[in-house]
């Protein structure tokens, strides 16, 4: 064994510190500012005192339970069609993926509102889709609360697919020709090969996914309506709380604001991008 061999890793040589111009850093004090304060209120005039009682609420306690349970279901539906959809998006040639592609992320932009009417001309009763469902097996989605985890699934999945096919495009695909070179399967070899590659990014996906469904509002309005236990979920029922019940509407917002903060802070790495 050499000399070179025994001796210890160089030390990583240290950033170069540089004074930040003050142009740069007033703004960036301001624009911080900006996004914090909001926070920070919604914190400074919670009844923190009477917290616990207002947790227990039937009504907070039924639009907890609505939420978490359509979101996770929206999740697995997303997960189910998302990740195919990821796969062919980044392992599959073809005319017009582009355009495939710019059409999987139009719901990060569109306004949900514009979403949920969307839905209501393709799943409504008289819709594309929901005039058959109706007269063939009498499903009526609208105002459901399959309905609400329809709405939630389509302004979600865009997170699901964005985050998949970059962790598709960042696997080795050495590996899937190995083992095509094997004998295996293109199921085989997705099922056993590529799916244990990329499921940190299908997790990071689907919590992303599943934090943007327990947030909705526009489409699950406009598609589901607001009824309580049935699609009444958070963020519609903070909606409703702010004309009636201030303290209640600041008790929501602050288990939607707690569930937001912990995920980005869980997929920092990952999403954010931050050492």
């Amino acid at each position: 064994m050499s000399v070179l061999d025994t001796a210890a890793p160089a030390a990583r040589p240290a950033r170069p510190r540089h004074r930040v111009p003050l142009a740069l850093l007033v703004p960036a004090g301001l624009g911080l500012l900006f996004l914090v304060l909001p926070l920070v209120g919604l914190l400074a005039h919670a009844p923190w005192t009477t917290l616990p009682q207002r947790l227990a609420q039937p009504g907070v306690l039924t639009a907890l339970r609505l939420s978490l349970q359509t979101a996770t279901l929206a999740t697995l539906l997303c997960v189910a069609l998302g990740v195919p959809l990821a796969w062919v998006l980044a392992r599959v040639e073809f005319p017009g993926r582009r355009l495939v592609r710019a059409l999987v992320t139009v719901p990060l932009v569109l306004p949900p509102v514009v979403g949920g009417v969307a839905l209501l001309l393709v799943f409504g009763r008289r819709g594309l889709v929901g005039s058959w469902l109706d007269a063939t097996f009498g499903v009526t989605l609208p105002f459901t609360t399959a309905g609400v985890v329809l709405a939630e699934a389509f302004v979600a999945m865009p997170f699901l697919v964005i985050a998949v096919e970059g962790a598709l495009r960042g696997a080795d695909p050495r590996y899937e020709e190995a083992a095509a070179t094997l004998g295996a399967g293109r199921w085989t070899t997705f099922t056993h090969v590529t799916l244990p590659l990329i499921a940190p990014g299908v997790a990071a996906g689907a919590v992303l996914c599943w934090a943007r469904a327990l947030g909705e509002f526009g489409a699950t309005i406009t598609f589901a309506g607001n009824y309580p236990g049935r699609t009444q979920t958070m963020p519609l029922a903070v909606y409703l709380a702010l004309e009636t019940d201030l303290p209640a509407a600041i008790v929501l917002s602050l288990i939607l604001l707690t569930v937001s903060v912990a995920i980005l802070a869980g997929l920092r790495d990952r999403w954010v991008g931050v050492p």
